[in-house]
């Protein structure tokens, strides 16, 4: 067993072996430029971009050309959302978002906010899902997006994509997804689910970083978007730049992996998981935040009442990486912006950690990490004030 265990596969996947031999020859061999069209090596190039993206589209049940290329899926979620605000201005300012969405999609509509837009933040419940009758009383006239994420990064909480969507046709505006947990982890389809714009990233699926897709739909309805990057015209003019062949192929062949093995590995990540909270559910005063029913097969995201997640992290680094939340926000104290939209307080907020398993993590890892986590549990509950005191007031209870 090799340490630190990592058990933060939210925040990014290892590169799967075949994924990278793959990716080899298109650093040497087959370097061309993907635009070049005069010669073998722009051929070969082109050639593997389509090949993958074939198989990114297989992967959501889409077109082929319904697939944009970018850096990322924060690059996606900028493209989207800004290209809809721009190009249907003349419809309306109008965009329905939810509180518990990634950064990528909050500062966006900050920002859009700046330029004019008015944006509605849906609240969520206890369990981290959004109200479908408070999505209908928000629309507008003016009501030109709506963007919900389809599962939290944080607690692994997949909302009502369906019903979400049904919405959306009911009222003639756009739905965007922010996707990017939930593709390659769960069933996804575009048209299934009745999703007109969908962001998603490679490093998530056991692909490279540096590369994401947007899904654009073109038909029923066909969606127009005003491009963010402007340059040689590259993706239909919708995010130019010369593309990262390697990675594009890396993704494309981490797609084809989750088509082939994705039912399997959902069930042994399931059995992993549950296999955690089983062993975690020992401890006194232990929570699993969000709907526990239908949530990401490899999320656990567990409060440790009168345990300050951090200190508890702190403790278990050398032999297990875990996190809090997003990676993109690891740096700050501040408690976790989802854990306060569902209700709890900044103490209960700072006393929680998520547990994300993937493809290579084994059941000998989780049986260690239960070891562990559950000494680091004991030890800190019993240097701190606040627990001591409700032990004290349990222990005086059962005497009277």
């Amino acid at each position: 067993m090799n340490y630190p265990i990592y058990l933060d596969n939210n925040a990014t996947t290892p590169c799967d072996p075949r994924v990278l031999e793959e990716m080899l020859p298109y650093f040497r061999e087959r370097f061309g430029n993907a635009s070049s069209r005069s010669h073998l090596y722009g051929w070969e190039a082109a050639e593997a971009v389509n090949q993958a993206r074939e198989r990114v589209a297989g992967l959501i049940g889409s077109e082929p050309n319904e697939i944009v290329f970018t850096s990322g899926a924060t690059e996606a979620i900028n493209l989207a959302i800004k290209g809809v605000f721009e190009m249907y201005s003349s419809k309306g300012n109008h965009i329905i978002t939810c509180s518990t969405e990634h950064h990528a999609v909050l500062d966006t509509c900050r920002h859009l906010e700046k330029l004019g837009a008015e944006i509605t933040y849906l609240p969520v419940d206890e369990n981290g899902l959004i109200d479908i009758t408070e999505l209908k009383n928000s629309l507008k006239p003016a009501t030109i997006l709506i963007t919900v994420m389809f599962a939290n990064n944080e607690t692994g909480v997949i909302q009502d994509i369906k019903k979400i969507s049904s919405v959306v046709r009911e009222n003639n505006v756009l739905f965007f997804t922010d996707a990017t947990q939930a593709v390659g982890k769960i069933p996804v389809d575009v048209n299934a689910d009745g999703i007109d714009l969908m962001a998603f990233s490679s490093h998530k699926i056991y692909g490279p970083k540096g590369v994401g897709a947007l899904y654009i739909r073109r038909k029923n309805p066909r969606v127009r978007l005003t491009p963010q990057i402007d340059g040689g015209g590259q993706e239909k003019g919708l995010r130019s730049g010369t593309l990262n062949v390697p990675g594009i192929v890396g993704f494309g062949k981490a797609a084809e992996l989750c088509i082939k093995e994705g039912e399997e590995e959902r069930k042994r990540i399931t059995s992993l998981r549950d296999k955690l909270e089983k062993g975690l559910a020992n401890l006194e005063q232990s929570h699993v935040n969000g709907n526990k029913a239908n949530r990401l097969p490899g999320v656990c995201h567990i409060r440790f009442n009168h345990v300050n997640g951090d200190a508890l992290m702190m403790e278990c680094n050398k032999e297990i990486a875990l996190s809090s939340g997003s990676a993109c926000s690891s740096a700050s104290l501040d408690p976790s912006h989802v854990l306060l939209a569902m209700g709890q307080d900044d103490e209960l907020a700072q006393s929680s950690v998520r547990f994300s398993l993937g493809r290579f993590n084994t059941p000998e890892e989780i049986d260690y990490t239960v070891k562990k986590v559950t000494e680091a549990v004991i030890r800190l509950r019993e240097i701190s004030p606040a627990w001591n005191m409700s032990e004290t007031k349990v222990n005086n209870s059962a005497k009277n």
